[in-house]
């Protein structure tokens, strides 16, 4: 079975949320809310390309996906659905503005218009600054094709408009998903 438009992907670890933490070999729950943004699984395993797919990603390899393709909701009655994404049994269908990662051979790599960039400490100034990060700038840790015609690469410093990030926890390290249009400067190009 195919899909036209759509990969077809299964939320990694069978599980729809992420909302587990394991302490002193116990799993506790930190989320218990469905709509909490930050405890949906993001990481969806390949089972099918679309027809006539002819691109990088192979059956196998892990997207990492909006927060809502795995996520349940309460109709207008009350009732819990799933998302728009849903297929049936575990299986969702993702199209290609909802993923922004693609993990293969073990190593993440960078879809379409997104780069995802570290951001970095407070550097010293003469002018205080909330936070413990370094605001708008940030190391680029995943680049797009486009990025890297430009010369930027995998730790090149950059900076960044406003309100243009998107946390996210991947592989246990803070980074922001950021569209390449949204990086205004660049250090050392």
């Amino acid at each position: 079975m195919k899909s036209p438009f759509n990969f077809i992907v299964q939320p990694s670890l069978g599980r729809r949320y992420s909302n587990t933490k394991k302490i002193g070999g116990i799993d506790l729950i930190i989320s218990s809310s469905e709509e909490d943004a930050s405890a949906s699984n993001r990481e969806a395993i390949v089972k099918e390309l679309p027809i006539g797919y002819s691109g990088p990603i192979k059956i196998g390899d892990t997207l990492l996906v909006h927060h809502n393709v795995f996520k349940f909701y309460n109709d207008i009655k009350g009732k819990r659905k799933s998302g728009k994404s849903f297929f049936r049994d575990d299986l969702f269908f993702v199209d290609a503005d909802q993923f922004f990662l693609y993990k293969q051979d073990g190593s993440w790599h960078s879809h379409d218009r997104f780069c995802f960039v570290k951001p970095i400490p407070i550097e010293k100034s003469l002018l205080s600054k909330p936070g413990t990060e370094e605001p708008l700038m940030g190391k680029m840790v995943y680049a797009n094709k486009y990025l890297l015609s430009q010369g930027v690469k995998k730790g090149t410093k950059i900076s960044f408009t406003p309100d243009s990030e998107y946390a996210f926890n991947i592989d246990g390290e803070k980074l922001y998903r950021i569209y390449d249009h949204q990086i205004t400067m660049a250090n050392g190009i």
